[in-house]
């Protein structure tokens, strides 16, 4: 039987609490995260329906993308939802976990999912983060240099884009004089040594710092290891905001509010007047993208898929691109799948169940 925390590491590790934007709330916000895992029910919201259904098949961990909690709490009198789920799933020691702004921003999150859906192809990040990577600078004696390389790869550092095992590394020569309890690998205590050394300079994402120092410190001889730690400004273009996805072909603006209708399950669609052109690169960002009009419009796309905009955002477009705005439950409701096939990949065999609530608050009158 696995504990909480070993199923809701799956989910870390696929996108890690770093990536959550600055005003969200994600990882465990209910519950012991040692406590063995009987079952876990996947859900959009976390509404008092679905946790009276986790009750009923005896789940005690609700993954949900929206977090119940988005700011302190002072009061907990079940004078509202919120705080009657939280009462309720502490009394029947249910663990609730949010999984969401981090599940948006990694590149086959959320976006990725409606761009499957649509059968794009040719999917990038639209608005790419930085500060997420750090730079490693170490020296190594001759000896040691491939094991010390290895052990850095294999802790994840040298990853850019489609390449892997990136580094960059330059033969110098190294000086130091250790005291008389130092217990150099090489040269002499009490002596000034001079020893042919590898530089070596490679990235990894910030969030793998302890782990690549660790593997450093392992696998480095010396007993005294020189290295520094950059924070860099580059992109990473694995992580960010909305994505890009193109159609083998292209596709009438008509063809395109067919796909998005049928695929998303919408009974309608809200877009700005069309603009007669056909349609192959398309922006998608799931939930509110309104921040994305700008990023979309800049990078070419001929129709952006979002949800939440206001009236007077519509004017914005000035016929630029179609703008479709399917819902925000629609554009998110696949998120729970993304949850299912990251946790059973690791837990092939455990009770995981995708709710049958369907959490969408709005209503339409057709």
């Amino acid at each position: 039987m696995a504990t909480i925390k070993e199923i809701t590491n799956t989910i870390e590790e696929f996108a890690p609490l770093s990536y959550q934007e600055s005003y969200d709330n994600c990882g465990l916000l209910v519950g012991n995260a040692d406590a063995n895992c009987t079952g876990v029910l996947l859900s959009l919201d976390c509404t008092e329906e679905v946790l009276e259904e986790a009750i009923k098949e005896k789940s005690n961990l609700i993954i949900s993308h929206h977090p119940i909690l988005f700011s302190g709490i002072k009061k907990i009198t079940g004078a509202d939802a919120t705080q009657r789920i939280l009462i309720k799933a502490i009394q029947n020691n249910i663990a609730l976990y949010a999984a969401h702004t981090n599940v948006d921003n990694v590149r086959y999150g959320v976006n990725y999912k409606i761009a499957e859906k649509l059968g794009l192809i040719n999917i990038k990040i639209l608005a790419p983060k930085n500060e997420l990577l750090k730079k490693l600078v170490t020296y190594v004696p001759a000896s040691h240099h491939a094991k010390v390389l290895e052990a850095l790869f294999e802790a994840g550092c040298g990853q850019i884009g489609n390449y892997e095992n990136c580094s960059f590394n330059l033969e110098g020569t190294g000086t130091f004089k250790g005291n008389n309890e130092a217990k150099p690998f090489l040269g002499v205590a009490g002596q000034l040594s001079e020893e042919k050394e590898t530089r070596i300079e490679t990235i990894f994402e910030a969030y793998k710092e302890r782990i690549v120092l660790k593997a450093l410190l392992s696998a480095h001889p010396y007993e005294e290891v020189a290295f520094d730690v950059y924070s860099l400004d580059n992109k990473l273009n694995t992580v960010g905001s909305g994505i890009i996805g193109e159609f083998k072909e292209p596709v009438t603006e008509e063809e395109l509010m067919k796909k998005v209708k049928n695929s998303l399950l919408s009974s309608c669609l809200k877009t700005t007047k069309k603009t007669g052109k056909s349609v192959k690169k398309v922006a998608i960002c799931g939930g509110s993208g309104r921040f994305l009009l700008k990023n979309a419009i800049n990078a070419g796309c001929e129709a952006f898929l979002t949800a939440d905009f206001k009236y007077h955002d519509y004017f914005e477009v000035e016929g630029r691109l179609l703008l479709i705005d399917a819902g925000h439950y629609e554009t998110e409701q696949f998120t729970p799948e993304i949850f299912y096939e990251v946790i059973s990949k690791n837990f092939p065999t455990f009770a995981i169940r995708l709710s049958k609530i369907n959490t969408n608050p709005v209503n339409y009158f057709i």
